[in-house]
């Protein structure tokens, strides 16, 4: 048996899913997200509001998180989930939450 890899091409029928610019992909649950804030405590409490989206996507996820100190700007955050389709809902959640 082989296993033939196949780019994917958008057609009339299917081609919603190409055009909105998603595609589900084995392992592809991890999240990356950036928040930009003054501060320890403001980057904390924007780190809240994702991981309250998150765990009303699925509360089984998993976050690891840049250091941060009072004088930082800048935090990533890394949210994985158990599945792709997880992580895809909580991106297009998570629009509302981008400033």
């Amino acid at each position: 048996m082989t296993t033939e890899n196949q780019e994917y091409q958008p057609c009339d029928a299917c081609g919603v899913s190409a055009e909105m610019g998603f595609m589900i992909k084995e392992n592809d649950d991890i999240a990356d997200v950036q928040i930009f804030a003054k501060g320890k405590t403001a980057l904390e409490l924007e780190l809240a509001n994702y991981l309250a989206l998150a765990k009303q996507v699925n509360a089984n996820f998993k976050v690891e998180t840049t250091p941060v100190d009072e004088t930082s700007t800048e935090l990533t955050a890394r949210i994985q989930f158990e599945c792709s389709a997880e992580k895809l809902i909580f991106e297009l959640k998570s629009r509302s939450l981008a400033k």
